[in-house]
This record gives C-alpha cells, structure tokens and sequence, in this order.
C-alpha cells in the first residue's frame, strides 16, 4: 500500500474547517468608530481620539448630518465600510440611536453607548425622553427653527449639556452647535444590535440633557456592561480618560 500523502494546504484548510470562527476570533479590535450626538459635531471627541490613538487604535469620527435617523444611520454604516477589520462602534446621546441600528453591520464587534439613549424596536428618542424628564432641566431649552430643526438655545446650553466644562469652552460648545432635523428624534427605531452583541454603558450621573436613571434602566435591559463618571452629558470632553476606558475596555473583551 501507498503511503497516504495529506498536502499541508488541505491540512491546514481541515484545521480550519473543524475549529469555530468569529470576527472577534480571528483579529484583535483595534479600530473604533464614534457616532457623536445633537447638538454637537464629532471635534469635541478630539482628547478621547488621541487618548486611542496612543494606544494604538484607529480613530474614525462620523460627521453625520442629523437630517434625519435614516441618513445618519447611513453616514455610520458609509464610515464602518471603510474598516479593514473588526470596530467597536461608538455612540453619544442621540448616536445611540444611530448605532442600534448601524450596528447591525457586520464591521461591528461591539456597541459602547455614552450618556445615551438604547432604544428598542418602535422606541423613538422623544418617546422614551419622555419617560423620565430631567430632573431641574430648563423649561423651553430646546428651540425650533422655522423649517423644523431643533437647537439648544445658547444661554441654557451649557447648564443642560456642559456644566462641567470651562464657561468658554460651552459657550463656543453653544454657538457651534449642529441643528438637528426635528423628525430624527420622532423616528421609530429598527431591530437594536444590542440584541445579538455585546455593549457597554456609561452613565453619566451628573447629566441634564438625559435622565441619568432612564440611561441606567435603558442600560440594564440591553444587557449592557455598566459603567459610571460623575459627569455632565458631555462626558467625553469633561472625564475623556474615562470615556476611552471603557472603549478600551470593550475593545479588549471582544478580542480574546
């Protein structure tokens, strides 16, 4: 009888065959993706970008156009297309609607919400706002323009959603801010990724654009990884070591 001859590329294609595989499995995560929020734009996440950066992530910040939770969800998904590996996803405050829903694609590893909202199925943002109403908010902060957008009216801009931050820097915060489409908050969300991977919270116990308990309760019933900074809502430029922890941490959760 012959001797049996088994090619090293079939032995290794067997291997392959016979042991499970997943994203996470077979690269470590080490690009991140964030979605800021309304109200803001992405620059004001430059410290926590950095703070990843010199750990040796890649750094993508989404500039989504807050015309609507359709288009932003695009813009995410336009950004996760250009990752060569497996992300951590990113959100803040009304991100969180945006990254239920992108982060169904399959560039996502895992979800990290920011002082945000953790929608389920037919929530939209302003119904579950509307559960709990923050506690001392400013009545009337929230302005609309003529053609529908929605902007904090700058002299309550930085009580509701930077407190903790040097006046100058909320009241540039405050006169920089991006106008939000009415209808993006009013727009029911779709299947959560929340659902089928993993996510972690950071709750915000000091803010005043969300109730801080109604971003634990949203947490606790996604399943998520709770964390929590004494903080305003715009946690990622007051405690952004924190903010880049807990990424950090998802990071490393999903790559062993």
């Amino acid at each position: 009888m012959l001797p049996c001859r088994f090619p090293a590329a079939l032995f290794g294609l067997a291997l392959s065959l016979a042991a499970p595989w997943s994203p996470a499995a077979a690269a470590p995560v080490k690009s991140v993706v964030i979605v800021h929020g309304a109200f803001a734009d992405g620059s004001g996440w430059r410290k926590v970008s950095d703070i990843l950066s010199a750990k040796g992530y890649a750094v993508s910040i989404v500039q989504q156009p807050l015309t609507s939770l359709g288009d932003d969800v695009a813009a995410t998904r336009r950004v996760l297309s250009l990752q060569t590996g497996p992300a951590v996803l990113v959100g803040h405050s009304y991100g969180g609607m945006v990254i239920s829903e992108a982060g169904n694609d399959s560039h996502v590893a895992a979800l990290v919400y920011v002082a945000a909202f953790e929608p389920d199925k037919g929530e939209s943002l302003a119904e579950l706002a509307g559960r709990r109403p923050v506690t001392g908010a400013a009545p009337d902060a929230v302005k609309a323009t003529a053609d529908g957008y929605l902007y904090l009216d700058p002299p309550a801009f930085a009580g509701a959603f930077a407190a903790d931050l040097p006046p100058a820097d909320a009241a540039f915060l405050a006169h920089s801010q991006v106008f939000a489409a009415k209808g993006a908050f009013t727009t029911p969300a779709g299947d959560p990724a929340w659902k089928s991977k993993p996510s972690w919270a950071l709750v915000a116990t000091a803010d005043r654009s969300i109730n801080p308990e109604l971003e634990l309760e949203m947490a606790r019933r996604a399943g998520s990884h709770v964390r929590s900074v004494e903080a305003s809502h715009a946690v990622y430029a007051a405690k952004p070591e924190a903010v880049a922890a807990l990424i950090v941490e998802a990071a490393e959760a999903v790559s062993h």
